[in-house]
């Protein structure tokens, strides 16, 4: 049995994309929505990301058998607490953080006595708030669905076929796997950006904007991911402080052997790791998680955006 009525607590890229996929590969639901933004609650109906915007979250969630949290990972335990008392008993609690120990953990003790199942849709992009959202977001991408020890097993069969209309390829993972995994493929990427997009920053100033002039296309890319909402990110790295300090040092180690290598000249060490991580890049290709198309960042198709993970 699919869920009913699904509540959308966060109507930015990822709550709003949510609302506009479930009245397309789901019609028979009925969604409901709310943003402590009131801008973002205006917006949302004005592009009907749900059928209704609440005035307030209590409200969103008192009939729904699904509500989801679509708020910065730092935000997840206030937002449930505040709808707690007008959720149903029966109703399935769960998330699209990026972050599962803690957004388990927030959530389950805001909401103790209703059952809490995390998932992470790894789709994104650069942009967020509530003119962000497509109902496309989560074609062929993967959701990640980290259930808690002995869980209910209907809900959490309801819960993967509620992803997988929306069109995502679901995984199921033990939560403190999942934030390993992400450390290395989305978070310490995005910390990278940062760094270097400032630094680029800085030397801005010294070469008289030379270095937004010539970007190339790497740079463009490093700037796309950089762009990312500041608040979620600050609150990713802080919840999944100790994966992504793991992932850093092992990073640091391997830049130095590359810093040592270029020192001394070393050009089959380069060659050898340069052949290596292209054939990562092919495997991604081949996986069907991005092209090989020579646009170099310049199509500008909603549906064909590639993720900047969250």
């Amino acid at each position: 049995m699919m869920f009913q009525r699904v509540a959308i607590i966060g109507l930015g890229l990822q709550g709003g994309s949510i609302g506009l996929a479930v009245q397309a590969y789901l019609p028979d639901a009925v969604t409901t929505g709310y943003d402590r933004d009131a801008i973002t609650r205006s917006r949302a109906a004005e592009r009907h990301l749900v059928h209704k915007v609440c005035d307030s979250a209590a409200e969103a969630v008192a009939e729904c058998d699904l509500v989801i949290f679509c708020v910065p990972l730092g935000a997840m335990g206030i937002a449930a607490e505040q709808v707690r008392a007008a959720l149903p008993a029966d109703t399935l609690v769960s998330d699209v953080g990026s972050s599962k120990q803690v957004v388990a953990k927030a959530l389950s003790e805001a909401l103790p006595d209703h059952l809490v199942i995390p998932a992470h849709p790894v789709a994104g992009t650069e942009n967020s708030g509530a003119d962000a959202g497509f109902a496309e977001l989560f074609r062929n991408r993967w959701c990640i669905v980290t259930p808690p020890p002995q869980t209910n097993l209907v809900k959490l069969s309801q819960l993967v076929a509620f992803w997988e209309a929306l069109g995502a390829n679901v995984e199921i993972m033990d939560a403190a796997h999942h934030d390993l995994v992400l450390a290395v493929t989305s978070h310490l990427p995005h910390l990278i950006a940062y760094t270097i997009v400032g630094t680029a920053s800085d030397l801005e100033e010294v070469t008289q904007s030379e270095v937004i002039k010539y970007s190339a296309g790497g740079f463009r890319d490093f700037t796309r991911i950089a762009a990312s909402d500041p608040t979620m990110w600050r609150d990713v790295f802080l919840s999944n402080k100790q994966a992504v300090l793991t992932m850093l040092q092992r990073f640091t180690e391997d830049l130095t052997a590359l810093q040592r290598a270029i020192r001394i000249g070393d050009g089959e060490t380069l060659f050898k790791h340069f052949e290596r991580t292209r054939a990562t890049r092919r495997s991604i290709i081949e996986e069907g998680q991005d092209d090989d198309r020579p646009d170099f960042g310049r199509a500008d198709h909603k549906s064909d955006r590639k993720p900047g993970e969250g």
